[in-house]
C-alpha cells in the first residue's frame, strides 16, 4: 500500500515536500535522543550541545507545516493520493511524539544529575538501549527507502522490548532493587518507561510502511494459508 509512497509525487508538489519534512522531523528526534540518552546514562551533568526546547518546538513548527501541506494538496488535488496523505498526518504524530519522550530523558537528567547506573538490571537496560538505538537510524532510512523487510523487523521487536521494560518497571516499583537508592529507582522505572514507549511509537511508524492504513500502528495481519 505504501510501499511506493515516493513514487505517487512529483518532486515540486506539497506532498512530497510534506514527506521530506517528515524525514527531517526523525532526524531532528534522533539527535535529541541522542544528546538525552547521553546526558542520563554517560554524564554527570544535563547540558546538552544543543537547546532541546528550541528544537522540539521546531519539529512541532514541521509537523503543523506538513498537516498544512497535505491539506492543501488534498483541496487542490482531490483524492488521488488521498490514503498516502492520511498516513503521513498519521506518522507526524508519532514523529513528534518522539520528541516529547526525549524531553522527558532530559528532565530526568537534570533532576537525577549523576551518572545513571541500573544495578542489577544494568543488562536489561542496556539490552534495550541497544535495541532503541539502532531503530531510529533504522526508521530514517525505512522511511527514505521504503524497506519493509527493515519495517517488519522493527515491529517485531517490539514485544520484547515492552517485556523487558515493563519488568524493570515492576521490579522498582515493587521494590525488588535492594542495590539501588530510591532515587535511582525511580528515575530507572522513568526511564525504562519512556524508552518502551519511544520503541512503541517508532513501531508505529515502521508498521506505516507494511500496513494498509486502517492497520497503522497495529501488528500486521497473518495472511490466511489456503487449505
Amino acid at each position: 500500500m505504501f510501499s511506493k509512497f515516493k513514487e505517487l509525487f512529483s518532486s515540486e508538489n506539497l506532498l512530497d515536500s510534506a514527506y521530506t519534512t517528515t524525514v527531517t522531523m526523525l532526524e531532528f528526534d534522533q539527535k535529541m535522543y541522542e544528546a538525552a540518552h547521553n546526558a542520563l546514562r554517560n554524564s554527570d551533568s544535563a547540558d546538552l550541545p544543543f537547546d532541546i526546547k528550541k528544537m522540539d518546538r521546531k519539529i512541532n513548527k514541521f509537523e503543523r507545516e506538513v498537516r498544512r501541506n497535505v491539506l492543501t494538496h488534498l483541496s487542490v488535488a482531490g483524492t488521488a493520493n488521498l490514503v498516502p496523505g492520511l498516513v503521513l498526518v498519521s506518522i507526524v504524530i508519532d514523529v513528534e511524539r518522539l520528541g516529547d519522550y526525549t524531553k522527558n530523558i532530559v528532565d530526568l537528567a537534570k533532576r537525577h544529575p549523576r551518572i545513571l547506573k541500573g544495578g542489577s538490571h544494568e543488562q536489561t537496560l542496556k539490552e534495550i538501549e541497544d535495541v532503541v538505538d539502532g531503530q531510529f537510524p533504522q526508521v530514517i532510512n525505512i522511511m527514505k527507502d521504503q524497506d519493509k523487510t527493515a519495517a517488519r523487523e522493527i515491529m517485531r521487536a517490539e514485544n520484547e522490548i515492552g517485556k523487558k521494560a515493563s519488568g524493570i518497571e515492576t521490579d522498582m516499583i515493587q521494590g525488588r532493587h535492594k542495590d539501588l537508592k530510591g532515587g535511582d529507582a525511580v528515575t530507572i522505572a522513568l526511564y525504562a518507561r519512556y524508552l518502551k514507549r519511544i520503541n512503541a511509537h517508532i513501531t508505529n511508524i515502521a508498521s506505516a510502511i507494511v500496513n494498509p492504513f486502517p492497520r497503522i500502528s497495529f501488528r500486521e495481519k497473518k495472511k490466511k494459508s489456503a487449505s
